[in-house]
């Protein structure tokens, strides 16, 4: 019973740590795109 329960919450720990790096990547992502919209914006004032 209390070997299911550390593996349920070392998998729980897993999805929730992956899913952290996707969002992290995901922010990044976002950001350089804005980035690339506020130069093209610069460049065309």
């Amino acid at each position: 019973m209390q070997l299911t329960k550390l593996l349920t919450t070392l998998m729980a720990a897993a999805f929730l740590l992956g899913a952290c790096n996707t969002m992290e990547g995901l922010g990044e992502d976002i950001q350089s795109g804005g980035q690339k919209l506020e130069s093209e914006a610069e460049r065309n004032k």
